[in-house]
Parts: structure tokens; C-alpha cells; sequence
């Protein structure tokens, strides 16, 4: 169970941008009874706002996107395309990867994960499409030559059908280009008060033992792009230090964390010249000083442990549940663009999904 929940993981990872993003992950499995045969994660700066499955469900995110949902009335084609299209289509197209592999059973995943970024001063586009089998990247997309690159031997032969199917490829490359970036207006000018406010984090020290690196562990700020450090003196240090990568809680948000390693060797006297540094896009640095009567450790009975001291296991566990549940679509009335002007397109490009 564990290596299939792995590979259910592989597109969780968020990458930081200075860019706005509209991002697509979706996942076709076969062979998890308890797993929907098709799930889809919509990202909007790489917070999850929509969520579906195979198994009629679908969830919308913030009550901001829920009005874009409502103005614009894509309740119903959101779930048609959801529920009934695009199951079928990823199906077949599972199933004809594993006849490419010569497998006929067994667990098998299939996932794409396609987008646009857009720079609201410059106005610059770019755009990606790629997809991966089996916890492995397989093909992704050149939108300038609109042909596919095998990333994997294997490949060759699903490289040369896919380029044959140039009005598929054209279509792709419009999406990502043209019609992606309009989307992700729409999807900014309704959500711009929660997508674009930075929110600081709650930043605690945490140890197991004295004799155990100190943790810095900041969580619950958005958006993602923020650094965190320890520094002696006012310097940054980098020896004895571990770095932890940015990760997404379950609500949106996210954590991260920074390990002083060999605090044993630190005298006691030197202890106020250790710092914790958070550095976060338009929020003031916050400065968390090395104070051992502010760190939790496991050293005290349950009952005293402060709530927070647990945050990080809850943190990982509803992550996990977050990657899973939302793990696979991979992030309005907006300047005289209507989604509802492409609906009717969308409804028969059923081939450009993959």
C-alpha cells in the first residue's frame, strides 16, 4: 500500500514561482479498489480550488471560486466532463499504455500534469504539458515545435502516434497558451483578496530531547515563496544546518522547517546569539530567537504538551489525506473574458485532455 500511495504522491510537490499559475494534475489508476478509477485537482497559484473524482464528487475550494462557479455556471459542465468524459478517456488511455508495456494487470497509474503561468507586469505566458506512467516521467510537450519528447525509451513509439495527431497537439497548445492565461484571470479577480494577501506563519522551536537538534518549524503562511534560516550573530550559517522543503497543508497553506543540528556543542551564554529567521514576499521578517524556555520538547507529560507541539504530525497526516483526496487536476468576470464563450469548445475537444 505504501509504494502505491508513493506514486499517488509524485505530482504533491509544489514548485515556487514569482509567476501567477493555472495548473491541471490528473490521475488515472487501475487496480486500487478504494482509489477512483480518475481524479482531477485544479491549482490557482498552487492552491488547490477544485477538486473531482469518478466517484460524483466534486468540491469547490473558498467562497470566492464558488461565485465564480455560480456567475458563470459551470456546475453542470465541470461535472459532465468530471463524471462522465474524461473517465472514460483516461480509462482508455490507461489501458492502452498497458498494452504498450505488454501488462495486463496489476497496479498501474497513469497522470498528466499541464498549466500556464502568467506575469501580471510584464504579461509574459509560458505553459508545460507533461505526463508519467508508473511513478516515471514519459513524454512532455514542446508547445513551440507542438511535438512530444520521450523521456524514456519506451516512448519512441507513443511519441510518433502522438505526432501524428497534430489537431490534437494544436489544441493542446491553445489551451496552455491562449485559453489557460484567460482563465486564470478569471480565476485572480475573483479570488484576488485570498490568492494575492500574503498571511504570516506561526513560528515555534521544537526539540525531542537536549541533546536533539533544535526544529524551527514556521506553518500556516501564504503563498509558498518564503526562506527560513538560522543565522549566529546576525550572519546566516551554513554548516550544522538542515533544511527542510516547503511543503502544503491541507487548508492551502504551508510549512516549512530548519534544523541547528549540534546545538549540544553550543554553550549556554551563546544561546541569544543563535536566530531563526523567516524571511516572506511582503511580510515584515520575523526573528524567532534560540531561547530555550520557548521550545517544546517531548519532555513533559501529554497533558502539558501545548496544542501546537503536535502540528506537525496533523500537519503530515492531513497532508497525506490532502494528496490523495486532491492529489490529481494539477493550481470571474474578468477583462471581458467569459469561460462560458469556450464551454462549447471545450465540450467537443474531448481528445485534448492527454
Amino acid at each position: 500500500m505504501m509504494e502505491t500511495l508513493l506514486l499517488l504522491l509524485l505530482f504533491c510537490s509544489v514548485s515556487s514561482s514569482v509567476r501567477h499559475s493555472l495548473k491541471y494534475l490528473i490521475t488515472a489508476s487501475t487496480g486500487l479498489p478504494t482509489v477512483p478509477i480518475f481524479m482531477a485537482v485544479m491549482l490557482v497559484n498552487d492552491l488547490q480550488s477544485c477538486y473531482c473524482s469518478s466517484n460524483k464528487t466534486l468540491e469547490v475550494k473558498h467562497d470566492a471560486w464558488k461565485q465564480l462557479f455560480d456567475d458563470t455556471k459551470l456546475w453542470d459542465w465541470v461535472k459532465e466532463q468530471c463524471f462522465d468524459i474524461l473517465p472514460d478517456l483516461y480509462k482508455s488511455r490507461l489501458h492502452r499504455f498497458m498494452q504498450h508495456f505488454n501488462q495486463s494487470t496489476g497496479v498501474h497509474v497513469l497522470q498528466v500534469m499541464r498549466g500556464s503561468e502568467w506575469d501580471n507586469k510584464t504579461g509574459e505566458v509560458s505553459g508545460f504539458m507533461k505526463c508519467g506512467y508508473d511513478g516515471e516521467d514519459l513524454m512532455t510537450l514542446n508547445l513551440t515545435t507542438k511535438t512530444w519528447i520521450p523521456l524514456k525509451g519506451q516512448a519512441d513509439i507513443i511519441k510518433k502516434q502522438w505526432d501524428a495527431d497534430t489537431g490534437s497537439n494544436n489544441e493542446r497548445v491553445n489551451f496552455i497558451t491562449q485559453i489557460y492565461p484567460q482563465w486564470l484571470k478569471m480565476y485572480l479577480s475573483y479570488g484576488n483578496k485570498s490568492l494575492l494577501k500574503p498571511v504570516p506563519p506561526s513560528v515555534s522551536l521544537l526539540q525531542k530531547s537536549p541533546s536533539s537538534p533544535v526544529r524551527c518549524h514556521a506553518t500556516g503562511f501564504y503563498p509558498e515563496r518564503a526562506t527560513m534560516f538560522w543565522s549566529k550573530d546576525g550572519e546566516e550559517l551554513h554548516e550544522d544546518v538542515d533544511h527542510g522543503e516547503i511543503l502544503p497543508n491541507h487548508d492551502g497553506s504551508f510549512q516549512m522547517r530548519v534544523d541547528l543540528m549540534n546545538i549540544s556543542s553550543v554553550k549556554p551564554e551563546d544561546w541569544r546569539r543563535y536566530d531563526c529567521v523567516f524571511q516572506f514576499s511582503g511580510v515584515k521578517v520575523i526573528i524567532t530567537k534560540l531561547n530555550e524556555a520557548v521550545i517544546r520538547t517531548n519532555l513533559v507529560s501529554p497533558s502539558q504538551v501545548p496544542a501546537g507541539a503536535v502540528v506537525g504530525v496533523v500537519v503530515g497526516l492531513m497532508l497525506l489525506s490532502a494528496c490523495i483526496t486532491g492529489v490529481f487536476i494539477w493550481r470571474k468576470k474578468n477583462n471581458n473574458v467569459d469561460i462560458r464563450q469556450t464551454d462549447h469548445r471545450s465540450r467537443d475537444i474531448r481528445r485534448d485532455v492527454l
